[in-house]
């Protein structure tokens, strides 16, 4: 039992990637205080939106129902994970009454997918005031017409946030147990029986799995993806990459998260701390289940990068650390995915 855990790190430079409720005419970035520090940030939501916009074209996202009104509307997508990759890795909530349509007699109404792909909120390392953009509409008033003043924040800040993948429940749906929802229906998991799926146990918990080669497929999709994602609000303005500058991925057993504080805050700029990253990976080493990949992009933090290659040059030697760039290196795994060389982090032994 496999988990890929590890470490994303975004370069905001004058963006505005995620808003939060406006004031009066002005625009606000998302963003809390830690005593007297503002520290914007990304939501969860928002990121997973980016991840499942950027999708390739050719794989299909899960339709969106939206139903009711007022406080009694809700909205849900097909809940589909067998057709869906979205529906499969980042999960759903379905609640249908039992008269409403979708509804089948005497099956459950309600089914929930709890998220493969975990994703935290993405925060500015080192505390950060945005600041007020100033702008006015004019074009086509006459001489005498003031213009519309529009206003709204925008900030540069490097952005940190932790992930984890579960790789033994990619493809898999929970159609039993006594203390959480089922997946799919008994319908639904009689049809994908009667193909090529099969029933297993996870974690004590009866599945439907897919095959292992759409298994592999969803992996390799997602990693691509996280290679190239897109995104963020006001792009017309505050277009930016908003692929990695830096990520950590590693696969654990246990899915316990060790290199949440390998990015932090040392005298008011982002720092990569390679000896936190070493002791970490000497603490872990009998729960790694294979080398830690590091991918950093050229020229993010300055020579960081080329400094850290030093400093971890003898993990490297060892096989312990991979250092690359992130897209090379999340092609690579997800290319080694598709080969099917990581078919054991799928295995769920205390099955």
């Amino acid at each position: 039992m496999t988990f890929l855990v590890g470490k994303v790190v975004l370069e905001i430079k004058a963006g505005a990637p995620n808003n939060g409720r406006g004031e009066d005419n002005r625009g606000m970035v998302k963003q809390f205080r830690v005593g007297r520090d503002h520290v914007p940030y990304v939501s969860a939501q928002a990121s997973r939106r980016w991840l499942r916009d950027s999708l390739p074209s050719t794989e299909p996202v899960s339709p969106v129902v939206r139903s009711g009104a007022g406080k009694k509307q809700q909205a849900y997508t097909s809940g589909r994970p067998d057709r869906y990759l979205d529906d499969d890795l980042f999960g759903y909530m379905i609640a249908i009454k039992a008269d409403e349509e979708g509804a089948k007699k005497g099956e459950s109404k309600t089914f929930m997918r709890d998220t493969v792909l975990a994703t935290g909120t993405l925060v500015a390392v080192v505390p950060n005031d945005p600041v007020m953009d100033f702008g006015t509409m004019s074009r086509g008033f006459g001489p005498d017409a003031n213009p519309v003043i529009h206003e709204h924040e925008m900030y540069t800040a490097d952005l940190a946030g932790d992930l984890l993948l579960d790789l033994p429940r990619v493809g898999t749906f929970e159609i039993g147990g006594s203390a959480m929802k089922p997946a799919i229906s008994p319908t639904l998991a009689a049809e994908l029986l009667a193909s090529s799926a099969e029933e297993v146990c996870v974690r004590g918990v009866s599945c439907v799995r897919l095959s292992i080669q759409e298994r592999r497929r969803r992996v390799g999709v997602l990693l691509r993806t996280m290679a190239a994602v897109k995104g963020g609000a006001k792009q017309s303005l505050h277009y930016g990459d908003r692929t990695p500058g830096l990520i950590v991925l590693a696969p654990i057993k246990g899915g316990t998260n060790p290199f949440t504080r390998i990015i932090r805050n040392r005298d008011h700029a982002t720092f990569f701390d390679a000896e936190i990253l070493r002791e970490e990976i000497e603490a872990w080493k009998d729960e790694l289940d294979g080398p830690v990949r590091l991918g950093w992009a050229p020229g993010f933090l300055g020579d960081s990068r080329e400094k850290a290659g030093t400093d971890l040059a003898d993990l490297i030697k060892d096989e312990q650390l991979t250092l690359d760039h992130p897209r090379v290196m999340l092609n690579a795994l997800a290319e080694e995915f598709l080969d099917g060389a990581h078919d054991d982090w799928f295995d769920d032994p205390v099955a």
